[in-house]
């Protein structure tokens, strides 16, 4: 493992109170609606990569599926590990970055949910290469025909929230469709600062298709809001179904 990045960082430090985070509070029917969506089946082998403090890998596993969870944050996996034992079930955690990490089996189901890796922009990540590098590992880790599910920052909403001065005080970058949000202290008390990256519907097929997978619908993903419905422009997460196909994939490169 490299050393941290700045969402590493700032993921250790937020691990012990992520879970009070308004957004982490439909759980169940999350779970629910991810089972449907994604045709699973009982025993199903499913990946949630950039896992969290593990509430739906926690859940899935409750329920009888095999889960793995990859996570880039130790004080997360913590958290996960913690959790995990309280309610008695088996998960098995990693911790990796989801830009290159590796499985040894394919899944039944992938899903990447509430920003835990698609989109957070460390020094020196591409805009497009970071997503793209995690569709990749998504990809290599399904079985033919499986399908994973994605919710990622709606760029729709990120833009429309922006101004000329954002731009002006590099609060908002228009070319990458990236904000700064916070700043992490750096180790000598320079400022650190956290990209995220925004997304709209034409790129996210575009990325997935070069990643090998066919989107199949894409959603309002806002938690708390789920379900088979159009986007809003200003809701928060757009979410993405998405399929590896049952022959070759067909991935091209940048």
């Amino acid at each position: 493992m490299s050393p941290k990045s700045e969402w590493q960082e700032f993921f250790d430090g937020h691990a012990p109170v992520y879970n009070e985070n308004c957004f982490t509070k439909n759980t169940l029917a999350e779970v629910d609606f991810l089972i449907e969506a994604l045709e699973l089946k009982p025993g199903a082998s499913v990946l949630d990569v950039g896992c969290g403090t593990g509430r739906h890998a926690i859940e899935l596993a409750r329920r009888g599926y095999c889960v793995t969870g990859v996570e880039i944050s130790e004080g997360m996996l913590q958290q996960a590990r913690r959790h995990a034992k309280a309610a008695a079930v088996q998960v098995h955690w990693r911790r990796e970055d989801a830009t290159v990490f590796e499985v040894d089996e394919s899944f039944d189901g992938v899903i990447c949910l509430c920003e835990g890796a698609f989109g957070l922009l460390s020094k020196g990540q591409d805009a497009l290469g970071q997503p793209l590098a995690i569709l990749r590992r998504v990809a290599a880790s399904l079985r033919p025909a499986a399908r994973c599910l994605f919710t990622v920052l709606n760029g729709y909403a990120m833009a429309r929230r922006r101004n000329q001065s954002d731009v002006e005080q590099n609060r908002f970058d228009p070319l990458n469709l990236t904000e700064i949000s916070i700043c992490l202290p750096g180790p000598r008390g320079e400022e650190r600062p956290l990209r995220e990256r925004g997304f709209v519907p034409t790129e996210l097929r575009l990325l997935f298709q070069m990643a090998g997978l066919e989107v199949e619908a894409i959603w309002g993903g806002t938690a708390g809001n789920w379900g088979h419905r159009p986007l809003e422009l200003d809701e928060m997460e757009i979410m993405v179904l998405a399929r590896k196909p049952a022959g070759p994939t067909g991935a091209t490169t940048p």
